[in-house]
């Protein structure tokens, strides 16, 4: 019998698998579309519903990339694999990452995944119930991403931490509604409009956060790294 005549079995939810044998099993389903590895756990994605996941994702990706579009040296992912440690890899919804020449904590591996914590991870859960509010953000947290957004859609709830001395706190808006991040200078989102849909006002806060001064320093400052 050669190697190749050796099947490899599927994954499945439930799996308890090293990163290793996680990659190797992934690489042979090629009709996988989605699935990560969470504490030594392998948890393989559902079909996934437009409004329930499908449009506030898309929303999500508008916002962030106007960020990112707006802000040389900043960079977005969508549902990207992240290779955080030797017992989770996951792929988030969407990260934003800081250039890794220019002083971001993350790499590209030489077969294009990204290995170590973006520094902003927003996921898209269907319920306070899904996995992104428990193992999830313990392991965001102890990788070391400095923020991480979470969006559950059936509650209407919109949370956004900040990592202080190893822990998650919640970012609160201010009296206008507004929460701004700590990481990125500039990136501020109207949290009322992103929940109700109400995108032009969602870009025309995120505007007045990107003409900012903060802003215009945070861009000088990638820049003197380059």
């Amino acid at each position: 019998m050669t190697a190749s005549d050796i099947k490899i079995p599927p994954l499945e939810s439930g799996d308890r698998l090293t990163r290793q044998e996680f990659e190797r099993r992934y690489y042979a389903m090629p009709h996988t579309k989605k699935a990560e590895l969470i504490e030594g756990v392998v948890y393989v994605a559902s079909p996934l519903r437009f409004k329930s996941h499908g449009k506030p994702h898309g929303n999500l990706i508008i916002w962030l990339g106007n960020y990112k579009v707006a802000t040389p040296g900043v960079e977005l992912g969508d549902n990207s694999t992240v290779r955080l440690d030797l017992d989770n890899e996951l792929q988030p919804d969407v990260v934003l990452l800081i250039d890794e020449q220019l002083g971001g904590q993350t790499s590209i591996s030489e077969d294009d995944y990204i290995e170590g914590a973006p520094e902003l991870i927003a996921e898209v859960a269907a319920s306070s119930a899904a996995n992104d509010l428990y193992d999830k953000k313990r392991v965001y947290r102890r990788n070391g991403v400095k923020e991480y957004i979470v969006w559950q859609v059936f509650e209407n709830q919109f949370d956004w931490f900040i990592l202080e001395n190893g822990e998650y706190k919640s970012l609160t808006p201010d009296i206008d509604g507004i929460i701004k991040s700590h990481v990125f200078p500039g990136l501020c989102l109207d949290v009322t409009a992103l929940l109700t849909g109400e995108m032009t006002q969602v870009l025309a806060v995120l505007q007045r956060g990107l003409n900012s001064q903060e802003h215009q320093i945070f861009i000088q400052q990638l820049a003197n790294k380059s």
